[in-house]
C-alpha cells in the first residue's frame, strides 16, 4: 500500500501538515473487503488486521503518507465561518482505483489539528459506525457518496456528556474539495489560490473542460460551475429518491464532486412529509426533506461567489494590460460577469424540477414527463403528506402491485381513486405493467436503513465495547462483526428481498415522532 498526495502541490496555503495521534490500543472492527479490492491493496494487507488497525487508525502511517489536515471555510446554517478545516481529520493522501479514479484516503477522528477550535479532534464509536453503515446503504442504493474503508477502535473513553468508547473512521472519497475550499480563499482576497484550486479541480473531477480547446478563460470558468451544479441537483435527487435527509447540508459539506459527505446528523424518512427532519442542531428547519433542493441552490451560488472573484481579477488584470497599450476595454465587465454568472444559477430551478419529476416518474413507472405526470406525482405526494403514508413502504407496495394484486390491499385506501388514475395514465402512454414495474423496481428500495434500527445496532455495539472491556481485541471485532453483518447484508442488496430482508423492513412504533439525531463532534 503505497500513497500519493496530489494536493499537497498546492502549497501550504491549502492546508496544515498533522500527524494523527496514537492511540492506546487500536482494534480492527470492521473492514470494507469490496472497497478495499477496488483501491488495488493486496490481499496479503487485507488478511493482516493488527497492520490494519495500525495503518487506519493513525498509529503507523502506510507508505507516502504526508498527513495534512485541509483548510476551508462555509456557511453553518446560513452563518459564515471563514476559519473551519479538519478538525478531528487526516488526509494521509491517495489511491488510484480499479477504475482509475483517485480516491482520497482520510482518518476522522484521529486527534487534533489546526483546526481543532478547541475541541479534542476524536470521534466516538457510534458515529464512525453510522458513517460505515449509510454510507454503504447510500452506495448500495446507487446514491453518489463517499465510502469507509475501516473502523478502528482506540481503546480510549472520550467525553460526550457521557464517556463514550473512542474509535477512528476511514473515509475515501472521489476528493474532500469543498464549496467552502474555495470560500477560504475568497474570503482573503486570496485569488493566485482560487486560481490554483479551480485549476486542480478541473484537471480532477472535470477533465474534458481541458480538453476543449476552443473554451476561453471565461467560459472554462462557468463551465466549472455548470458542472459542479449539475452534480449538486443529481446528488439531491437522488437523496430525495430513497428519502434520506443530509441534515447539515453546509457549504463546508457540499463536495464538489457531488459525493455524499459527512454523515453525521443524517437520517432516513419513514412517513412522508417535505418539512421531515431529525437533526438536533436544526433548529428551524433549514435542512429538511423537502428544502434540500433549494440549499443546493443556494450553496451553488456561494461557489458562484467564489468564482466571480476569479473572473473579474483575470479581466481587472487584462484591462491594465491595455490600458498599458493605449486600448480600451469594457469598463462593464464586472456587470457583464455577474450577469452570466447568474444566469447559471438562476438555471437551477427549472433543471432541479426537471430532474425531480423525472426520478418520481421512474419510481412509478413512467418515463415521459408533462401535465399530466408531473400532476400525477404532485398529487401522490400530497395524498402520502396528508394520510401519514410511509415512504418507502408506499412505493413498494405501488410496485408490487402491479404483479401481485393482493398488495393493492396494502395500500391506504385514501390512494384508491388516485391508484385507478394512475394505472389509466399508464395505458394512455402505453406503459405495460410488467415495463413499468421492471422500472420500479430498480427505483423503490424494498428496504432502507431505517433510524430504529441504525440506532439498535450502534446501541448495542457501543454497550459492549463498554461493558466488556476485557474481551480479546479478537473478541471484541467478531461480536461487532456480528452484530452489523446481518443489516450490512440486507442493505447491500436494496431492490431485492433476500431471507433476512423482512427483519428490517418493520416500521418504528413511535413512528420517529421523538426522534433525533447529533453531531457525533
Amino acid at each position: 500500500m503505497k500513497l500519493s498526495n496530489s494536493y499537497i502541490a498546492l502549497g501550504e496555503h491549502f492546508f496544515q501538515r498533522a500527524l494523527p495521534q496514537k492511540v492506546p490500543a487500536a482494534n480492527l472492527l470492521l473492514w470494507n473487503n469490496k472497497l478495499a479490492d477496488s483501491l488495488l491493496l493486496t490481499p496479503a494487507l487485507q488478511k493482516d488486521d493488527a497492520l490494519l488497525a495500525q495503518y487506519f487508525s493513525g498509529n503507523q502511517l502506510p507508505e507516502g503518507t504526508n498527513a495534512i489536515a485541509l483548510a476551508y471555510s462555509g456557511h453553518q446554517f446560513g452563518h459564515f465561518n471563514p476559519n473551519l478545516g479538519d478538525g478531528r481529520a487526516h488526509l494521509l493522501g491517495e489511491l488510484v482505483d480499479t477504475d482509475g479514479v483517485r480516491r482520497d484516503v482520510q482518518l476522522k477522528g484521529s486527534g487534533q489539528t489546526a483546526f481543532s477550535r478547541r475541541g479534542d479532534g476524536k470521534c466516538a464509536l457510534g458515529p464512525a459506525l453510522r458513517e460505515y453503515i449509510m454510507s454503504e446503504a447510500l452506495y448500495s442504493l446507487g446514491v453518489p457518496t463517499s465510502r469507509c474503508l475501516a473502523v478502528v477502535a482506540t481503546g480510549e473513553l472520550i467525553n460526550r456528556g457521557l464517556a463514550k468508547p473512542g474509535a477512528v473512521v476511514t473515509r475515501v472519497a472521489a476528493s474532500h474539495i469543498r464549496v467552502g475550499s474555495f470560500q477560504y480563499f475568497a474570503a482573503r482576497g486570496d485569488i493566485q489560490s482560487l486560481n490554483k484550486l479551480l485549476d486542480y479541480s478541473i484537471e480532477r473531477h472535470f477533465p474534458e473542460i481541458n480538453e476543449d480547446e476552443n473554451l476561453s478563460e471565461e467560459q472554462r470558468v462557468l463551465c466549472f460551475l455548470e458542472r459542479v451544479m449539475d452534480k449538486q441537483i443529481t446528488l439531491i435527487t437522488q437523496w430525495l429518491r430513497i428519502g434520506f435527509i443530509h441534515g447539515v447540508m453546509n457549504t463546508d459539506n457540499t463536495a464538489i464532486c457531488g459525493e455524499t459527505i459527512d454523515f453525521g446528523p443524517c437520517a432516513m424518512m419513514g412517513i412522508y412529509h417535505e418539512d421531515a427532519v431529525f437533526s438536533s442542531i436544526d433548529e428551524y428547519g433549514r435542512y429538511a426533506f423537502g428544502s434540500q433542493g433549494k440549499i443546493g441552490q443556494w450553496n451553488m451560488a456561494r461557489l458562484a461567489d467564489c468564482l466571480l472573484l476569479i473572473l473579474t481579477s483575470a479581466h481587472k488584470n487584462k484591462d491594465e494590460e491595455n490600458a498599458f497599450n493605449g486600448k480600451t476595454d469594457d469598463a462593464d465587465y464586472e456587470q457583464q460577469a455577474l450577469k452570466k454568472v447568474e444566469l447559471i444559477i438562476h438555471q437551477y430551478p427549472n433543471k432541479f424540477d426537471q430532474a425531480y419529476h423525472n426520478m418520481y416518474a421512474k419510481k412509478l413507472g413512467m418515463n415521459a414527463i408533462n401535465g399530466d405526470e408531473r400532476t400525477i406525482i404532485d398529487e401522490l405526494l400530497t395524498l402520502m403528506q396528508s394520510h401519514n403514508l410511509d415512504y418507502t413502504q408506499t412505493f413498494h407496495f405501488l410496485t408490487q402491485s402491479l404483479s401481485d394484486p393482493s398488495q393493492k390491499e396494502m395500500l391506504d385506501t385514501s390512494l384508491s381513486h388516485w391508484y385507478e388514475t394512475w394505472l389509466t395514465h399508464l395505458e394512455t402512454l402505453k406503459i405495460s405493467t410488467q415495463d413499468a414495474e421492471a422500472l420500479m423496481v430498480k427505483n423503490n428500495p424494498v428496504v432502507i436503513p431505517r433510524n430504529h434500527h441504525v440506532e439498535e445496532i450502534l446501541e448495542r455495539c457501543e454497550l459492549f465495547l463498554t461493558t466488556r472491556e476485557n474481551e480479546t481485541p479478537a473478541n471484541k471485532k467478531n461480536m461487532v462483526t456480528e452484530l452489523v453483518s446481518e443489516f450490512l447484508h440486507v442493505l447491500r442488496s436494496p431492490y431485492q428481498e433476500i431471507e433476512t430482508t423482512k427483519n428490517y423492513q418493520d416500521t418504528p412504533k413511535d413512528d420517529d415522532k421523538y426522534y433525533q439525531t447529533f453531531c457525533g463532534t
